[in-house]
């Protein structure tokens, strides 16, 4: 008789991890355009303004 799938102990490598990082490696820095790369790695910008009106649009229980 087998254990129950709670009984099972999760493997220490971490599978998910493992394979990320194998992605990573190749097709890492010279696998992707620059320009996607540069989209990856910007800055959100967010309007205070727009949040702190929607913020106050939610307070008054408007919903859209």
């Amino acid at each position: 008789m087998s254990r129950h799938i709670a009984d099972h102990r999760r493997s220490p490598e971490g599978g998910r991890l493992k394979n990320f990082i194998g992605v990573e490696r190749t097709q890492g820095t010279e696998g992707t355009n620059p320009a996607a790369k540069a989209l990856h790695t910007r800055a959100v910008t967010r309007d205070d303004t727009v949040r702190l009106r929607q913020y106050y649009r939610i307070e008054r229980g408007l919903t859209a």
